[in-house]
């Protein structure tokens, strides 16, 4: 490790690491090196070109899960006809759009941790984008609905491992001052993927035959780039140092840092984190034994019941419906060449506009995230989705052959999007990368991921039967009032954690659920009730107390984690 960089050089990277705000008064730092730290966080443009490449990579990793999602909604106004399987089939329609999100939350997810650990971030990102290409080329020429199936079994799996992996890598590789909007910034392009594959099934869904079959293939285009551009990016350094590979670590950083001093600052504190996060590791257990540890340990309980709260929302909100069933929720075709005709444009037309709203009402939350907060967002955000996918149940009871039958479903559906998309849409991913300890992070956003992905298969899987069973009118009705449900369980479960220290999340987490449920009934509602309907200008009973006096207290807890 001396022969890599100096002595000095990391004693400069460790007293700025220590003192990041004091770093003018150290000595021996050049005037180059300072200038790099003053335009570190205001000059946010001006980073090295292979962390844009990380960024890059990430983003097209992101964009290529929304275009996974949304390839078979196009898809699905042709290929049971062309199967010789009935419309009508809402079960076996539903199975093999549910298949990736099963194998996803019962083998992807979970595949990511041992994977990480023998070939690292880029080389599971890769393992996993390899199964979405190969995947959605075997979907394209499939001859029989087992194969698709299949295929789609395969492609969960790299949805799985993918989705738990990226936004780690992007956390591990990025600076500490834009991590949060980083992280955020994986639902933005998530979004993006998805309106490009609404794009995609619109572009392509009237070439001849095989129209369904480009459908279904498209999602290889993001996965090429993806193949060849991750072998560039640089690995997590963050890896290495867990490897004992201290020199490849640190050449890691020197490619992700403008300035030596700032990669060996990075250096040290990343070595100096590993070290504690071993000690809480071997004190903790084995894997499976953190994982029990989820539902036993009071502060880590705490968190999982937050983190899957906002998980589930995402699920039981309905934004789904439209990813994956958005054409046929416009069009139901009767026969295998039903999917060319107008009817079939018109759906088709519909879901991109609903992919374009998600998408740019993506772009708010990048900064509101850290300014508003995640609780505040979600709080906000819910009520509209109610009453909007509300207002959609209840125009499908406008009689079909009127021309506002249509545009006044497609209304309250955008408006939906548009509710989603700064809310449920990008906290629950940046939630669970942050409500859980150090010791219990990874296996906590696997098993919430896992959590995710199964929900939204049960989705797939159930939706059409849902749609027969209790008409468009009922199923869009019952999902209004899982909006509802879901805004009630965020505001008993779900505490605040914008702009915490770890130790002020030791504190948040370690409130029993039941005095936080006390709280928010006790105080939050009455306080609202006063403040905002009588215009009163009154105070809130804090929940939480940090101060100078619960520092040490905080600081001592969190060193016994």
């Amino acid at each position: 490790m001396s022969s890599s960089f100096g002595t000095k050089l990391l004693q400069n990277g460790a007293r700025i690491a220590q003192n990041p705000r004091l770093f003018e008064a150290i000595e021996g730092l050049t005037e180059t090196e300072k200038q790099a730290l003053r335009d570190e966080q205001t000059k946010l443009w001006k980073q090295p070109r292979d962390l844009w490449l990380t960024i890059g990579c990430t983003s097209i990793a992101a964009a290529l899960q929304g275009w996974d999602q949304t390839g078979s909604s196009g898809a699905n106004l042709a290929w049971p006809g062309v199967f010789g399987v009935s419309f009508r089939n809402d079960w076996l329609i539903g199975l093999v759009n549910s298949a990736p999100y099963f194998a996803a939350a019962v083998l992807g997810c979970w595949l990511s941790d041992p994977l990480n650990n023998y070939v690292g971030r880029r080389g599971t990102i890769f393992f996993a984008t390899v199964f979405c290409f190969a995947s959605v080329i075997g979907a394209a020429f499939c001859q029989n609905w087992r194969q698709l199936f299949i295929c789609r079994l395969l492609l969960g799996i790299g949805m799985g491992s993918k989705a738990s992996t990226v936004p780690v890598y992007a956390a591990e590789n990025a600076p500490s001052f834009f991590r949060g909007s980083f992280l955020c910034a994986w639902q933005f392009w998530v979004a993006l993927g998805i309106f490009l594959g609404f794009s995609a099934n619109l572009a392509v869904y009237q070439i001849g035959d095989i129209g369904w079959r480009l459908q279904l293939g498209s999602a290889f285009i993001p996965a090429v780039p993806l193949l060849v551009l991750i072998w560039y990016a640089p690995e997590s350094p963050r890896w290495y140092i867990k490897n004992k590979c201290y020199a490849a670590a640190y050449r890691s950083l020197k490619r992700l840092r403008n300035v030596e001093v700032q990669a060996a600052r990075d250096f040290y504190y990343m070595h100096v984190q590993i070290e504690m996060e071993t000690r809480v590791m071997a004190e903790r257990g084995a894997y499976i034994q953190r994982f029990i540890q989820l539902f036993t340990i009071d502060r880590v309980r705490q968190a999982t019941l937050a983190a899957h709260t906002v998980m589930i929302a995402q699920q039981m909100c309905g934004i789904n419906i439209m990813s994956f069933y958005g054409a046929s929720i416009f069009f139901t075709p009767e026969t295998p060449t039903d999917y060319k005709n107008h009817d079939a444009r018109t759906a088709l037309l519909v879901s991109w506009g609903f992919g374009f709203v998600n998408f740019v009402f993506a772009l708010p939350a990048v900064h509101r995230i850290d300014t508003l907060g995640r609780r505040t967002l979600l709080l906000i955000t819910f009520p509209g989705m109610a009453l909007t996918l509300l207002g959609a149940a209840f125009c499908f009871k406008i009689p079909e052959e009127s021309d506002a039958h249509l545009g006044a479903i497609t209304l309250f559906i955008f408006l939906f999007a548009a509710f989603y998309s700064p809310g449920e849409g990008p906290v629950p991913f940046t939630y669970c990368a942050e409500a859980f300890p150090l010791s219990h992070r990874e296996v906590g956003m696997s098993f919430a991921v896992a959590t995710n992905l199964f929900w939204a298969g049960i989705l797939a899987l159930f939706y059409p039967k849902l749609s027969s069973a209790l008409t468009p009118t009922g199923a869009l009705g019952l999902f209004a009032g899982l909006n509802v449900v879901a805004f009630v369980m965020i505001f008993l479960w779900v505490p605040e954690t914008k702009q915490r220290t770890l130790e002020e999340l030791d504190a948040i987490f370690e409130v029993p659920t039941g005095r936080h449920m006390r709280y928010q009934v006790m105080k939050t509602i009455p306080w609202l009730w006063r403040r905002y309907v009588l215009r009163k200008d009154v105070d809130k009973e804090p929940l939480y107390v940090f101060n100078r006096e619960k520092g040490d207290a905080q600081r001592e807890r969190a060193s016994r984690r």
